[in-house]
């Protein structure tokens, strides 16, 4: 009777450990899936931010005066409201995607935050009064939020240099 409790017992631990390690199994895999989204996400942020529209759209906005109005922006030039509305666009999805955890932050400031902060400072008044003429609060409402943060950033960390600047002794590992 013994045996057949100690193997009983035995049986129950393992049958515990292997529960045990199957949810482990189970954390590093859901942990190991995220990291490998985020990856997913950040090179294709990259491939958005250097795709040839981006570039084409941002060169137009680039020229725009700060806190253009809708009326100037539409008389402007016929590509230039669809310029603003391409790059609204992905900055709104942008800003999902950091909310929802899905693309890290610090790669989005670091890679597009002065161009994120000078989009907005363009097209802010344009956006304001899309919301108005909408009567919708939320329209690029993600788009904003995003820029928010990246101020947010630039105020705690209170150096805002520029990565030339902020990293040029920056060294290689050695091998």
């Amino acid at each position: 009777m013994t045996d057949l409790e100690t193997l009983a017992n035995l049986a129950e631990v393992f049958g515990t450990l292997t529960i045990i390690g199957g949810l482990l199994f189970a954390v590093i895999q859901i942990r190991q899936y995220r990291q490998q989204l985020r990856e997913t996400a950040t090179l294709e942020l990259m491939n958005k931010f250097q795709s040839p529209e981006f570039a084409q759209a941002f060169r137009i906005l680039r020229s725009l005066p700060e806190d253009v109005p809708s009326s100037e922006l539409i008389a402007n030039h016929p590509e230039t409201e669809a310029a603003a509305m391409f790059v609204c666009s992905v900055y709104e999805t942008v800003g999902v995607l950091v909310f929802r955890r899905i693309l890290p932050f610090q790669v989005v400031e670091d890679l597009t935050g002065g161009a994120i902060a000078l989009c907005w400072r363009k097209l802010h008044a344009w956006i304001e009064e899309i919301r108005v003429e909408t009567g919708n609060d939320r329209v690029f409402e993600w788009f904003q939020w995003l820029v928010e943060r990246c101020a947010e950033q630039k105020q705690i960390e209170s150096k805002s240099l520029p990565a030339y600047k902020a990293h040029q002794n920056w060294k290689l590992p050695r091998h």
